[in-house]
């Protein structure tokens, strides 16, 4: 698959042959679904239980007599109403370690840049060597239409003056290599991809 490359000022640079078993894989809507599913999992934090009734360090026996005392006929000290006492329907310990294969988060991914081959909204950039400010960047990101929602990935680091240009632009996001994951891509409207980018994914995945 080829594609042209171009530059942040809208010139072009060429074009770029993607390697079709990276970006050119038939999306399955099941393993997206999985990949999805499971990156969400792991971001969430572990549950501690509270002590419930039956937890609480204190006696069981009935500490006033059931009538003749001028006051509710209460059983122990444990019972959640009293200070000290354990509490009523508390949270449960919960942990959340999912597992997936690797070979299928991989597949996942590939079938999430292969989406948006497929759809158009893969955009090649040469590089993010800019020397702008935000005002002017997010002009040239505005004339470029890649839409609301842009997730930008380089090579191995970001370019750090993008980065910091970048920084306070609503709806844009950047990533290294490394860190393209299938939830981001599939989240935004536009992936842009530097040739660094593109030289990183295809060796992480073809194969």
């Amino acid at each position: 698959m080829k594609v042209e490359v171009q530059s942040l000022d809208a010139s072009k640079k060429g074009s770029i042959e993607l390697n079709d078993a990276v970006f050119g894989v038939e999306p399955r809507a099941d393993i997206l679904h999985r990949v999805v599913t499971w990156q969400l999992e792991k971001r969430r934090a572990p549950t501690r239980a509270t002590r419930e009734r039956s937890d609480v360090a204190r006696s069981g026996k009935k500490f006033g007599r059931q009538k003749g005392g001028g006051t509710a006929r209460h059983g122990d000290r444990r019972s959640p109403i009293f200070i000290g006492g354990g509490k009523a329907h508390g949270a449960r310990a919960r942990v959340f370690n999912p597992s997936l294969n690797k070979k299928v988060r991989a597949l996942g991914l590939r079938m999430a840049l292969s989406s948006k081959a497929k759809t158009g909204t893969l955009v090649v950039i040469e590089a993010l060597d800019v020397e702008v400010k935000t005002k002017l960047l997010a002009a040239q990101i505005q004339s470029l239409g890649f839409g609301p929602k842009v997730l930008v990935v380089d090579g191995d680091t970001v370019n750090e003056n993008f980065a910091r240009a970048s920084s306070n632009l609503v709806g844009l996001d950047v990533l290294p290599a490394v860190g393209a994951n299938v939830y981001d891509i599939l989240k935004h409207d536009t992936l842009v991809l530097t040739r660094a980018a593109v030289e990183k994914l295809e060796a992480r995945l073809n194969g």
